[in-house]
C-alpha cells in the first residue's frame, strides 16, 4: 500500500517542474524531461514511494542502478541523471530537499562517439542543386542555407521570428534563454531574401513566424528534420541529413579554415570552450599547430641566443 502522506505526490511535483520547464525550454528539451522523470516515477510507485522527501542518494543510486541493469545505455544513463538533477533542484527551491542527492550520484562514462561533418565538396554541390521554384522550394533553400551559414540548432530557427533577421546577422535565443547574434553568410542572405519575396504566398499578415508550413503557420521541429531528410534523397547526398549534422559542419568547416576555436565557441553558443572542442573533432595535432605558431618560446629556434 502506498505510504500516506498530506505533501504533494512525486508525480504531482514532477508535472510541477515540466510545466515551469515548458516556459523557457523547447518542447523537445520538456519531452525528453517527462520520459526521463515518468521512468523516476514508475519506480517510486513500484517501491511504495509517493513522498518526494524520500529522494535522497540511495534511492536515486538504486534507481540509475536499475535503469543500467534493464540494459540502458550510458548516453541515457547519463540524460537520466541530468533530468534527476534539474528535478531535484526544483525541490530544493521548493522547500521539499534541503539539498540535491544527485550531487553525488557519478556521471556514467560516456562512449568517444562524434557527429561526422559532410564532406565540404559534397555539401557545396547539395546547396547548389536546384529547386523547383516553388514558395515552398525557396523556403527550403534558405532553411539550408541559414543552418550551414550560421550553425544554428534546430530549435533556435524554429522559434526566428521576422524580426529577428536583419540582413548580415539573425538574432537567435539559445540555451539557457541566451541570446547571441550570429552573421548571416551572402548566399544565405540571397536565399532569405528571395523567401521573404515570396513568404506573403503562405503566410497570413499577423503571423510573425519566419519559416511557415503550407497552413501558414510556424513550421515545427518534425517538420524541418524530415524536409532535411527528403531533401538529402531528392538531391542524392548519399547520407542521412539532420539539423546537427548541418551544424557541426558549419563548425568543422569554420574551424578548419580560421584555426579560431573561440570565435567557434560563441557562434555556436556554447558556455564552455571544452564542449566546442569535442564537438569540432579538435585534436592534439591542432593544438600543437596553433601552439608552435603563436607562443613566443615555442617560435624560438634552439640555436637562437634570448
Amino acid at each position: 500500500m502506498a505510504e500516506a502522506t498530506s505533501e504533494t505526490s512525486i508525480a504531482q511535483h514532477i508535472e510541477g517542474f515540466l510545466a515551469l520547464l515548458a516556459s523557457h525550454a523547447s518542447p523537445a528539451t520538456v519531452d525528453a524531461y517527462r520520459h526521463d522523470l515518468v521512468a523516476l516515477c514508475a519506480f517510486t510507485e513500484r517501491r511504495d514511494v509517493t513522498n518526494p522527501a524520500a529522494l535522497d542518494t540511495v534511492l536515486l543510486r538504486t534507481f540509475l542502478g536499475a535503469e543500467r541493469s534493464r540494459g540502458l545505455a550510458p548516453r541515457s544513463l547519463a540524460r537520466r541523471r541530468a533530468a534527476l538533477s534539474r528535478f531535484a533542484d526544483y525541490l530544493v527551491k521548493q522547500g521539499v530537499l534541503a539539498d540535491n542527492p544527485v550531487g553525488l550520484l557519478r556521471t556514467p562514462k560516456q562512449p568517444s562517439h562524434l557527429p561526422r561533418p559532410v564532406d565540404v565538396d559534397a555539401l557545396a554541390r547539395f546547396l547548389d542543386t536546384p529547386h523547383d521554384g516553388t514558395p515552398l522550394g525557396v523556403r527550403d533553400q534558405a532553411i539550408l542555407e541559414l543552418f550551414y551559414s550560421s550553425g544554428l540548432r534546430l530549435a533556435e530557427l524554429a522559434a526566428l521570428d521576422l524580426g529577428d533577421l536583419q540582413n548580415s546577422r539573425v538574432r537567435v535565443i539559445g540555451k539557457g534563454s541566451k541570446p547571441r547574434q550570429v552573421p548571416v553568410g551572402r548566399r544565405a542572405q540571397q536565399a532569405m531574401a528571395e523567401w521573404l519575396g515570396c513568404r506573403s504566398a503562405l503566410a497570413p499578415a499577423d503571423e510573425l513566424a519566419l519559416f511557415i508550413g503550407q497552413r501558414g503557420t510556424r513550421l515545427g521541429h518534425r517538420a524541418i528534420q524530415k524536409r532535411l531528410a527528403e531533401l538529402s534523397v531528392a538531391r542524392g547526398l548519399p547520407e542521412h541529413l539532420h539539423p546537427h549534422r548541418l551544424r557541426h559542419s558549419f563548425a568543422s568547416h569554420l574551424l578548419e579554415s580560421s584555426q579560431d576555436l573561440r570565435a567557434v565557441q560563441e557562434l555556436l553558443g556554447h558556455a564552455n570552450l571544452s564542449t566546442t572542442q569535442i564537438y569540432t573533432r579538435l585534436d592534439w595535432q591542432h593544438l600543437a599547430t596553433s601552439y608552435d605558431a603563436a607562443h613566443p618560446r615555442a617560435k624560438r629556434s634552439p640555436g637562437s641566443k634570448p
